[in-house]
């Protein structure tokens, strides 16, 4: 399966994030705002969108309005893939993608296009990113990854 190379057994050294190494700070912050932008069109779309370590998708909720209203909305969450959860020892809230939500992967002719890369570096550049993340998840430091 996809997501078995971001199970990481030993930290990521520099020669397996070769991409993230080239590339400036302000380079990478635009990959993933065009990824950003990318999930978030999907969303709007009632698409789920898999990235590797899990899923962005949007699930019913209930939104209290006033005292006695209650309105059915959506919102999006970030589902982690099980796999992953098990061998990082992960523990996240459970949340169920109805079934009928159709799920895309990312685009990165798409993604290229919007901010004018090439592909392979968007690419690159994900898969690296994810990597990196799943070094500091297996060496246990504390991580922030912002979406917009």
């Amino acid at each position: 399966a996809k997501m078995t190379k971001y199970l990481v057994f030993n930290p990521v050294g520099p020669e397996k994030i070769p991409t993230l190494k080239e590339l400036t700070t302000n380079e990478i912050c635009k990959v993933w705002a065009g990824t950003s932008s990318y999930i978030r069109k999907q969303l709007l779309q009632r698409k789920a969108v898999e990235i590797g370590i899990g899923t962005f998708a949007l699930v019913p909720a209930r939104a209290t309005v006033g005292e006695d209203k209650v309105l059915l909305v959506e919102r999006p969450v970030f589902k982690l893939c099980r796999f992953l959860k098990k061998f990082y020892q992960l523990k996240c809230a459970k949340t169920k993608i109805p079934d009928e939500t159709p799920c895309v992967q990312l685009d990165f002719e798409q993604i290229a296009a919007a901010i004018r890369f090439r592909p392979e570096i968007v690419q690159r550049c994900v898969h690296e990113t994810l990597l990196f993340f799943a070094g500091a998840l297996q060496e246990k430091k504390e991580v922030e990854f912002s979406f917009n």
